[in-house]
């Protein structure tokens, strides 16, 4: 701990806010660790000094504090489409133990990444799936099942809805961020999100904490349940997503 200034970290953290523990701290400082040691060997991210991985991937993973209040209060189960390295869900985790989490990705690589991540810093309640949003969404295990859908995935909106708003129970909630103004690609992505069983809830735009990093969190509510039809077989979604 004592070779990392968390000054800023901390900082950070209050103007969301999410309060941490040491042992949570650390845990950070290990996944940070991990993230940058295997990131020699496999192509996780391009981020790799402590302080931008602190800001723009910790701090902007757990900015969904800002859109869905309750991850202190309840138990929650969330999934992660296209974790990547493990962002959102990772860091939410770790933010808050209480969350039952699914990180999905399409890459085997990855996921023994996340297998490791999840062993050294002992996390429960957490498992990394191989495999692609368009099979794992249809009738299974995790169809309609999760209270929050979660992707830093870089889609288009309706793609987006198309992998994830299967995965929300009725009632649960489906929270794109995006990096960027994408007025555009929001309206365009309305008749999917209906059709999918959705409606645009809220959306949250804000600067990450001391910097001007832009950040904007779609906020999908699902309200009637996804038409078996969806998502399409896989590539479709990208290919050809539903539009206006």
């Amino acid at each position: 701990m004592s070779d990392y200034n968390l000054v800023q970290f901390r900082k950070d953290l209050e103007q969301l806010p999410v309060i941490l523990n040491q042992e949570q701290e650390e845990k950070f400082i290990l996944y940070y660790e991990l993230l940058v040691q295997w990131n020699e060997v496999m192509n996780l991210t391009a981020i790799t000094e402590f302080n931008e991985v602190l800001k723009k991937h910790f701090i902007d993973s757990l900015s969904l504090i800002r859109a869905v209040p309750e991850l202190e209060e309840k138990k929650l189960s969330l999934i992660d489409v296209g974790t990547g390295a493990g962002f959102p869900g990772i860091p939410l985790k770790i933010a808050y133990p209480g969350l039952k989490v699914t990180l999905l990705d399409s890459l085997n690589k990855r996921i023994k990444f996340l297998n490791e991540v999840i062993d050294k810093l002992g996390l429960e309640d957490i498992e990394a799936v191989h495999g692609r949003a368009e099979d794992y969404a249809k009738p299974s295990l995790f169809r309609e099942k999760y209270d929050i859908c979660v992707s830093r995935a870089v889609a288009n909106l309706s793609t987006l809805s198309e992998y994830c708003l299967p995965f929300v129970r009725v009632g649960g909630q489906f929270i794109s961020y995006k990096s960027e103004k994408i007025e555009e690609e929001a309206a365009a992505a309305e008749k999917a999100i209906h059709i999918l069983g959705g409606d645009v809830k809220d959306k949250k735009d804000f600067y990450l904490p001391d910097s001007d990093i832009y950040r904007i969190l779609y906020v999908i509510e699902k309200k009637s349940v996804t038409p078996k039809k969806y998502p399409r077989k896989a590539g479709l979604p990208a290919k050809e997503p539903i539009v206006k």
